[in-house]
Parts: structure tokens; sequence; C-alpha cells
């Protein structure tokens, strides 16, 4: 099918000062960065990253069917015959902040950011599910949350779509404010305040007043949207307003929150949640045991009518909504002869905060006859000078949640090896490799098996490992760019 326009040249040439050259389209119906995605019809914009040079795969974007290349003029000399329309620009990342500017500008759709230390991309998902019953809706691809994938994703923002929903991180202080002042939100939601990329803050005080940076962006008599539960709950409402921002809301179990959970109970494939949002009361069928997915769904809900969204079917949209890979997707194996076994993906990422709700989905869940709870855990990265004293904490919270055994690979999480000595079963391994085959000798019929860590340590191998070993049938099915290539994101 034909995708309509997104910019006519004329508008993209508006917006980004840029200057034609050779025989132009009258107008382009998508933007790309990375020449894996790109769709014919796009425009390729040759972002230069910290990696790649985006400059470098022209060619590759034009046999792909680019039908125009943004270009730097530093690097026209050097391009030779390259073949295609190009528009030359003074700094391709810069025009691409200027094309942003220029969506947001165009557009009335009603628009809601997320930040926070855990759960951005699990809600800015929940919102794309929520929100697409009431209308269109735009949504930040995967994780583009940092200074090339927020412009990026308002840039793709179509003129006529009714909600926009956008992925705000941070490694460091700074990096939100001149991003949400691109997006402008209606409606800003910070997830929860945790331990997350302690290398570069003090303590939680100081990750809290970089999300607060979120603030700074609000339109004039939008909503700042908070966690009811977490204690830095109220420095970030004074901190909202002293940015200006009147119009605050909560979300969560305390008995004040506007968006109040008013009950949870977990399956072994799921939870029924209850939930009263501004008045109004809901239910939900989750696909997620979490509890921490209840607290996302709330600040979704929330923002929905926040958003003038109709609440009730948003919470019946979510009822068939499934958390990403990697984000609690459950797989029941067959284990020939023997019986089954459950393994719980979480491999997506890991902070203390994310752990511990990780090692609670694991303790509420069963094991069959004679099974186990395993926990196989990776190191947590960007927790400076903290970090042996943080991994050594999930001891705790592990023995709490009544796990059997934990196998655990890198450096870091010799810390939590070492805590969890005579008070519960642990190897640690040199590598993920030695891990896996440590735990497929280990593993056996009617284990619950879950499996976390920071992105970067590659314990998706893990789960990858056990659906080759023993073939899978999922029990809640699931519903980056040649400049960003290898990058994580961010916080």
């Amino acid at each position: 099918m034909t995708r309509p326009p997104l910019w006519t040249m004329e508008a993209l040439i508006a917006a980004t000062g840029g200057r034609p050259v050779g025989d132009v389209p009258e107008a382009i119906t998508g933007l790309s960065i990375d020449t894996r995605t790109l769709q014919p019809g796009d425009a390729f914009l040759a972002i230069k990253g910290d990696r790649f040079d985006g400059h470098s795969f022209l060619t590759t974007a034009a046999a792909a069917g680019a039908s125009l290349l943004v270009v730097s003029e530093q690097k026209l000399p050097a391009l030779g015959r390259v073949q295609g329309a190009l528009l030359v620009v003074d700094d391709v990342l810069k025009a691409l902040e200027r094309l942003a500017v220029a969506a947001r500008a165009r557009s009335e759709a009603k628009i809601i950011a997320v930040t926070g230390s855990v759960g951005k991309t699990t809600t800015k998902e929940a919102l794309r599910q929520a929100l697409g019953a009431c209308g269109s809706v735009h949504a930040s691809a995967a994780s583009f949350n940092n200074h090339w994938g927020v412009p990026l994703s308002l840039a793709r923002l179509p003129a006529d779509t009714r909600y926009g929903v956008f992925e705000i991180g941070m490694n460091h202080p700074g990096e939100i404010r001149p991003l949400v002042k691109l997006v402008k939100p209606h409606v800003a939601i910070i997830t929860l305040i945790a331990a997350a990329h302690l290398g570069h803050f003090a303590d939680l005080d100081e990750i809290a007043t970089a999300k607060a940076e979120i603030f700074q962006g609000l339109v004039p008599d939008g909503t700042a949207v908070l966690n009811a539960d977490d204690p830095q709950c109220g420095p970030l409402a004074t901190r909202a307003r002293q940015a200006g921002v009147s119009r605050i809301a909560t979300f969560g179990e305390a008995s004040g929150a506007d968006f109040r959970l008013v009950s949870f109970e977990p399956f072994a494939d799921g939870a029924l949640m209850r939930a009263s949002i501004a008045g109004t009361d809901v239910e939900i069928r989750l696909s997620a045991a979490g509890r921490h997915i209840a607290q996302n769904i709330l600040a979704v809900l929330g923002a929905a009518q926040l958003a003038g969204a109709y609440v009730p079917a948003a919470a019946a949209a979510l009822s068939s909504w499934r958390a990403g890979k990697g984000r609690g997707e459950r797989h029941v194996l067959t284990v020939p002869g023997a019986g089954r076994l459950t393994v719980i993906d979480e491999s997506y990422n890991a902070n203390p905060a994310s752990m511990r709700a990780a090692f609670a989905v694991l303790g509420s869940t069963p094991p069959e006859e004679g099974g186990r709870r395993i926990a196989v855990l990776g190191d947590m990265l960007e927790l400076g000078d903290r970090s042996a004293e943080l991994h050594a904490a999930l001891a705790e919270p592990l023995i709490e949640a009544g796990v059997d055994r934990v196998h655990c690979a890198g450096a870091a999480m010799k810390a939590l090896d070492d805590a969890l000595e005579g008070r519960l079963a642990c190897q640690w391994h040199d590598s993920v490799d030695e891990l896996c085959a440590s735990l497929l000798q280990d593993i056996k019929a009617g284990d619950v098996v879950m499996a976390k860590a920071s992105n970067s340590l590659g314990f998706s191998k893990v789960v990858s490992r056990l659906l080759e070993a023993y073939g899978s049938r999922t029990n809640a099915p699931a519903g980056v760019a040649d400049a960003g290539k290898g990058q994580e994101s961010s916080s």
C-alpha cells in the first residue's frame, strides 16, 4: 500500500534550510537514518554518530530506494558520484532538529512525554496500544530516546495524528532539557526514580533533578504525572512547581493518588488489575504478572484521561497488549520425557529497582512439582562507586522472593555471589557462554527460570539457548540506526 506523504519538498526545504541538488521528489513518505530499515520513498539523513557516519551509507541508501539523501555541505566534496537527489544542509543532525521543531509546530496532536529510571519503553508502548483505541497514534520507535532518537521520532510525526507519545532518556544531567523543549508535551510522565546510571550521579536526588528537566518543556497548563508510591514524588512535585507547572497528578497505590490501583491479583500467566482513573473504574486482564507493570498501566490510563481519550476504551485495548521482548515474556518449554520448564525473559535491561521487580515476578510464579525458582543474573552497569554495594544488596530480595538457585555472570556479580555464600545456592561464571553451559546442565522439568542483566551483557543469549535446546510455546506472546549501531539506549 502506498504511504501518504510525510513532508512536501517545499516544507522540508523551509524547515531544514537545505539546498536541493538534482531531481528532488515533490514529497517524501518517511525519514530514515538506518539503511537496514529504510523503505522506498524515505529521505535518508546521513547523521554522524559515535561509531558510524551516515555519509558512508549513501550508496546503500540509494539502492534501497531512498528518494532523497540529506547530506552535510562539508561532506559534499568527498561524495564523488553518489547517485540520487540531494538536500544539502549545514549539519544533518541540526537540520533534523529543525525539522522536529516544524513537525511539532504544525501538529494539533495531544503530546505525551515519558521518562524515568525504569519502565519508559513499556509505558510508551502501552500508551501506543491504549490510545490507538481512541484515535491515530504516533510513538517513538524502539527506544529512540536520545539526542538523535527524539528529534527523529518527532520529525516523523504525521500532521494529522491525534496523539503523539515520546520517550526521553538520559545518562547525564542536562540531556533531557533540550529534548523536551523540542517535544513540548501536554503531559509529562516520570515513571519512577531508581538507582540507574549512578556512575554519573551522586545519589537518587541528583537523578531526580535530572529527570525533572522534563517539566521545563511542558506547554502552559500542561500536567506532570508522578508516581505517588515513589519517595521522590514530593521532591519532584516541588521541582515541577519551580518550573512553573501548576497541574500535577499522581498514580499508584497510595490512597490519595488520582490514578489509583484498587486491587491486583497475579496469576501464572498474567494478572487482573482494577483501578480508579480520576473516578472512572476499570478492570484489565494483564498478560504479565508483575505489579510494576500495573504501576505503568496506571500512568498510561491517567495520561490517556488527561489527553482527552475515552478511558474505558483505552483500558479495554490494554487487555490485548503484550510487553516487549525481554520485558517479562514467558515461554513454556518441553523437557523430553520429563515435563515442562518455564522461562521468564527479563533480559532487556537491569538496575536495582527493575531487578527487585523481576525477583517479585519470579517469586509469584510457582514451579511445577519438583521444580525450583532459578534466577539467572548479569551485571547492572553504570552504578559507579556503589556497584559492589548494590549488587550485594540483591541478596535479601532474592531470598525473600523464595528463589532456590542463582546463576550469575559478570565481574560486578561476584559481589552478589559473595553475599549469598552459605545462604543460597549460587554459581558465578566468567562469561555468558560458561553460564549457559552450566545452566543447561542444571535445569530440570518443573523449574521456573528468570534471566536479567544490563542489555550489553547479552543475556538474551541465555533465553535463546534455552529455546533452541527445548523448543517453546509462548505463554504470553509478545504483541537502530547506522549512526547509532551498538549504542545502548539512555535511561
